[in-house]
């Protein structure tokens, strides 16, 4: 709420959130490493320093791998809808000392109208990305396969894919299955080996489940919360196996998407008393937000 225009509409800008223009992958070890860009690109841990503690993310001005025309953050915006990245409250490598916010782009495209080539044989996005984490957030180093994988998302994502309506609504079932599609790369990551990407997989998985538990606040949802909680740390702990390398992670992965239904089911009953709803999320931006 603090992040958007005051004027925007909350029923569209945090009620909702565009399509993604992704086409469906056949190759498989493609389709693989999309699915790992992908849950990269919404995972809180990419990032580092001041945008990794405010939670931000690829995804947080990309929505959906596009714009974000109502973002606003404080001295980092300057129109809604812009970013200065060269601020030295995010990167202590590419602070300029200037104030020179600029439109946030569609990923998707067109590409033409993208200032990085895109085209796989000049290899110019991967050194791009890799420097926006490193250097432009301060992150960690990624993996080579996270890497990869973003580059390999990013450039998938084509204007051509786009669905028919623009943006859809902000659910329960949405992000959660945002969650289950990065643990089921984050168990065949493990399964090969990859601890490294499984663990980013696992974190971005619990980054969609934290954009539910923080609509999910009062004392009427409380039980419903501490359930949602008890997932999260159940992730926790596949995150802990991997660390140590023991051999039961991919099967708490796994025992865990198998109880994700029961999970989903129990949110989306009380998805109506949580600022899922429409006219309770306009009522608490009322109050966080006054005209």
């Amino acid at each position: 709420m603090l992040w958007i225009a005051k004027g925007a509409s909350p029923a569209r800008a945090l009620g909702t959130a565009p399509t993604e223009c992704l086409p469906r992958i056949a190759e498989p070890a493609q389709a693989l490493s999309v699915e790992i860009g992908r849950a990269a690109f919404r995972s809180t841990t990419l990032l580092g320093g001041q945008a990794g503690r405010a939670g931000i993310t690829c995804e947080t001005c990309h929505r959906a791998g596009r714009t974000n025309p109502d973002f606003l953050f404080p001295g980092v915006s300057g129109a809604p809808g812009t970013a200065d990245v060269t601020n030295s409250l995010f990167s202590t490598h590419r602070g300029n000392g200037v104030d020179d916010p600029k439109p946030i782009p569609d990923l998707s495209g067109p590409k033409a109208k993208l200032k990085i080539s895109q085209v796989p044989a000049e290899k110019a996005l991967e050194p791009f990305i890799h420097g926006l984490i490193i250097e432009e957030f301060d992150g960690p180093e990624p993996s080579p396969s996270v890497l990869r994988g973003l580059a390999d998302y990013v450039r998938v994502l084509n204007p051509r894919a786009c669905p028919a309506k623009a943006r859809e609504p902000l659910t329960v079932a949405s992000l959660m299955a945002d969650a289950r599609r990065a643990l089921a790369a984050a168990q065949r990551s493990a399964d090969a080996g990859d601890g490294a990407t499984a663990t980013m997989m696992i974190a971005s998985a619990r980054s969609r489940l934290g954009l539910i538990d923080e609509r999910f606040q009062g004392p009427d949802l409380a039980k419903t919360r501490a359930g949602l909680r008890a997932a999260d740390a159940r992730l926790a702990q596949a995150q802990t196996a991997l660390h140590d390398h023991r051999p039961d992670a991919s099967a708490q992965i796994a025992a865990w998407l198998a109880g994700s239904k029961p999970l989903e089911a129990g949110l989306a009953a009380r998805q109506s008393a949580s600022l899922f709803d429409p006219a309770r999320l306009a009522a608490a931006m009322k109050r966080r937000l006054p005209a």
